[in-house]
């Protein structure tokens, strides 16, 4: 196949192909899995196990005499088929039996392999406490997807194979067993327990779980069937606050995906050290413990709240409906992302879900702009796990809005439920999804697919409007700056019907006191071109415009209003992120005007979301009056809007803004998060340079304080002053307290921050100091902890120095995991980057900061000066 067909040429986006990288397809299928059964007997301390895997195997075609199993350092003792030993050979990651009877059609094959495994490299993991962490529970748990079941049970290790499956496991008392489907027996032995249990549906390999430990059981449920929560004892009252919505949610989803809950059970079981957010094992969900909230946490922490709805939505879109191959996981990862969204509209209001999927689409627009570009479903890649990225959560979720945009909400959820009722149990590929649309609606909705699904990137829209009196015309000029001028740019170019509202503001003097309210005159237009013009005539001018009426696509949009309509929109469009788009063109434009639109805006606007945008727009206006808006902010209600401002005070760094920080840090707040933003705050303002710059000492003591006095929930506060210190780029004091943050024994969240920060401080710190901290990122390089070594290249990608590509490098080459693996190369084209202009730059910056301070006082006093004239 050509080249450009797989979009290469990415219009200055980096490419999401690494070198290495290849099509990948499912294996062809030597018949169907139809049951697999592991009996496994554990030894904790020696983290080790033995036992068997049975498969059985219904042969597709006569005549095959051996079969390949997906095996990775397992201890293969013996394969036997139909209780007849057979001959194999195994490499360490294939394992390939000799068949002594070639097979037949309508005879099963029941193949049994006994095996053992010690200290296994992924797939299941051994937790149990040591010397530096000797409060840490005993846990074993796995993690199967996307193919590490194959480290832990020899299997056919791909989604498309589906198959019942059961688990009889022999642990230690107390600790108990839990895994997919029912527990149908468990018997003593010695001191022992025997947990078995069936999943009577059939799912395929890398959604099989087991989970062990001494939990607490916290018995919930939906309809009759347990809906059960599983922690760590002494946190039971975390996981009703945590997890407690989980039957009013199973509720919700069965009603929207027009399919009743499927499996017997659901657990979620959190455990420790688990390095995901979650997984989706089928009817019983993992969970790292990190998603437990305490009373405090939970005031302003809704990801947890989010992240439970997200695997349970899994349970219809990946376990029932099942992916056939890891190109099309866009398909479930998008709508367990959307039913984030989903769920934020049912529980909240659909001003908050709009807010919510503006995150969404942030968050796959920054991989987007500054990591790669890639179409959502591709088979070309090196592992699977690449895939697992912004363009199939994010980016997935915001495709599944614009299908509902396209449908109108009856017919998509019409369409939805068509999808789930005819692929249940089965598995699907992207084209079933556009099938079962046209099947229930009658509509196709390739064109769709075709720009946003197979294809990369967005349209980045330029939006200008102005006002014929005499005609009584509004013009509408919409550039799509993504595509280049002339005939190449045309492949970049997007088709989309798109709805211009113009609005009017009106007053409801029927009301005691008179409030405004506003009309919006509403038409669709055809953006087909790099350029249009649209001429909308109408009776009146309007007070502002929406683009993208309810803002529905996915793109990004500048506004060139005159100030006027920007102002109008802030204050009066209905749509949330229509007057967010206002503030971030206001603050654009700058000036008194401006600021003082945006401060009245963070006092009033009905949704905290719009308040938090809005203070992150005061923070790029170099006025004095800027800050006296802002520090209103600080008395806000809502925790989220008071951290954001905390944020933007940071990028303000004058004696005020210190003065005012310092202020909240002495006296706290209720939240966290505003209280780790303040710590990482102060240090930045402290460390710029000012005329005034506040005794350094003065304010490590306090970050120090903070270190000593704050422990406490997944260490956020605490990560916050980290985060302080390493802004002082020169401070070796605040190096040699980071240093001491970095050992074995310190709390996990909190070692793996100070990991990170020790990237940032690198950069101003003397060369011998630079030596330690490489001497220290070498050692930590060495953990295999899957998070420690995340951490270790983000800390390396931020350094200025050749001798951090070489650390990379070995991290590249020693992993046994292919998202630190690819992690660690990305990183090494950062610090390339880092290298070449830093120092000039940097020291342009500094004179650069200087300036920017003495022209913001003098501009300050100038705009006052006019306002006082006029």
């Amino acid at each position: 196949m050509s080249k450009s067909y797989f979009d290469t040429d990415n219009n200055g986006h980096k490419p999401f192909e690494l070198p290495g990288a290849r099509p990948h397809y499912n294996p062809d299928r030597p018949g169907q899995v139809e049951h697999i059964f592991l009996d496994l007997s554990l030894d904790i301390p020696k983290q080790s196990y033995q036992g068997s895997c049975s498969i059985r195997l219904s042969p597709i075609c006569n005549g095959i005499d051996h079969l390949t199993l997906d095996a990775v350092n397992l201890n293969i003792e013996s394969v036997q088929v139909d209780e007849v030993p057979q001959n194999f050979d195994y490499d360490g990651e294939q394992l390939s039996i000799q068949l002594s009877e070639a097979t037949q059609i309508g005879k099963r094959l029941l193949i049994a392999i006994t095996y053992s495994v010690t200290k296994p490299q992924r797939g299941i993991y051994f937790i149990q406490p040591d010397k530096h962490y000797p409060n840490k529970p005993t846990q074993v748990w796995t993690q199967g997807e996307d193919e590490d079941s194959r480290f832990w049970f020899p299997c056919f290790d791909y989604p498309g194979q589906l198959s019942t499956s059961e688990i009889r496991v022999r642990v230690p008392n107390p600790l108990v067993a839990i895994s997919n489907g029912e527990l149908i027996d468990t018997t003593e032995d010695g001191n022992y327990k025997i947990y078995h249990w069936s999943q009577q549906q059939v799912h395929p390999t890398y959604l099989m779980t087991l989970a062990v430990g001494d939990f607490a059981e916290i018995r919930d449920e939906w309809k009759g069937k347990p809906v059960t929560y599983y922690v760590e004892k002494g946190r039971e009252e975390d996981a009703k606050r945590s997890m407690g919505k989980t039957p009013r949610m199973i509720e919700f989803l069965s009603q929207k995906y027009g399919y009743p809950y499927a499996f017997p059970k659901y657990a979620q079981v959190c455990v420790d050290d688990f390095i995901f957010g979650g997984m989706e094992n089928t009817s019983t969900t993992l969970l790292t413990d990190r998603c437990l909230l305490d009373e405090r946490a939970a005031l302003d922490n809704r990801n947890t709240e989010s992240l439970v709805v997200h695997e349970l939505a899994h349970q219809w879109f990946g376990d029932l409906v099942v992916i056939k191959h890891w190109s099309h996981a866009w398909i479930k990862e998008g709508m367990a992302s959307y039913s984030e969204v989903m769920w934020t509209e049912q529980e909240y209001s659909l001003q908050e879900a709009a807010y919510y999927r503006l995150l969404e689409a942030r968050r796959y627009i920054s991989e987007d702009s500054s990591r790669y570009r890639r179409p959502m479903v591709t088979h070309v890649y090196r592992e699977a796990i690449e895939l697992y990225d912004r363009h199939i959560y994010e980016k997935g979720s915001c495709v599944y809005h614009m299908i509902r945009t396209q449908l109108g909400d009856e017919l998509f959820w019409q369409a939805i439920q068509t999808f789930v009722q005819d692929n249940a149990h089965k598995t699907v590929e992207t084209v079933d999804l556009l099938r079962a649309i046209e099947k229930a609606t009658g509509r196709n909705l390739l064109f769709l697919f075709d720009q946003y699904v197979y294809r990369g990137g967005h349209p980045d829209f330029k939006v200008a409007y102005s006002w014929d009196g005499d005609a009584n015309l509004a013009k509408i000029t919409v550039t799509q700056t993504q595509a280049a001028e002339g005939k190449n740019g045309s492949k970049d170019l997007f088709e989309l019907k798109i709805p211009i509202g113009f609005g009017y503001v009106q007053q409801d003097s029927s009301a005691k006191l008179s409030t405004s309210f506003s009309t919006l005159t509403t038409f669709t237009v055809r953006v087909n071109e790099r350029e249009q013009s649209f001429y909308f005539p109408l009776e009146n001018k309007p007070q502002f415009i929406s683009f993208d009426v309810g803002d529905n696509y996915l793109k990004t949009v500048a506004l060139e209003y005159p100030l006027p309509e920007l102002k109008a929109q802030l204050e009066f469009d209905p749509n949330p992120i229509s007057r967010i788009y206002a503030a971030e063109a206001l603050a654009k434009k700058g000036g008194l005007e401006a600021t003082i639109a945006l401060s009245a805006a963070l006092k009033n606007d009905p949704l905290w979301g719009v308040r938090v945008e809005v203070a992150k727009q005061l923070a790029q206006i170099n006025l004095d009056q800027a800050f006296d808006g802002l520090v209103i902010g600080l008395k806000d209600k809502n925790a989220q809007v008071r951290r954001s401002v905390v944020e933007a005070l940071a990028q303000i760094k004058t004696a005020e803004s210190y003065k005012v920080v310092k202020g909240l840090l002495q006296k706290g707040d209720p939240s966290y998060n505003v209280e780790a933003a303040a710590s990482r705050a102060i240090g930045a303002i402290a460390s710029a340079n000012l005329e005034e710059k506040p005794k350094e000492d003065k304010v490590l003591k306090l970050l120090k304080s903070v270190l000593e006095e704050k422990a406490g929930w997944n260490e956020v506060v605490r990560s916050g002053a980290v985060a302080g210190l390493a802004e002082f780029k020169t401070s070796e004091a605040a190096l040699n307290l980071l240093l001491e943050y970095t050992k074995l024994g310190v709390p996990q969240p909190l070692r793996l921050a100070t990991i990170r920060a020790l990237g940032k401080i690198s950069v101003g710190q003397s060369p011998v100091n630079l030596e330690r901290i490489l001497e220290k990122l070498t050692e930590l390089a060495k953990e295999t902890f899957f998070l420690t070594q995340v951490s270790v290249a983000a800390a390396l990608g931020q350094m200025e120095t050749p001798k951090a590509v070489g650390i990379l490098r070995s991290l590249a080459e020693q992993t046994a995991d292919g998202r630190v693996r690819r992690y660690a190369e990305e990183e090494i084209s950062k610090v390339q980057k880092n290298i070449g202009s830093e120092k000039t730059l940097r020291q342009l910056r500094e004179d650069f900061d200087q300036l920017k301070q003495q022209n913001q006082e003098l501009r300050s006093r100038l705009e006052n000066l006019e306002a006082k004239s006029k």
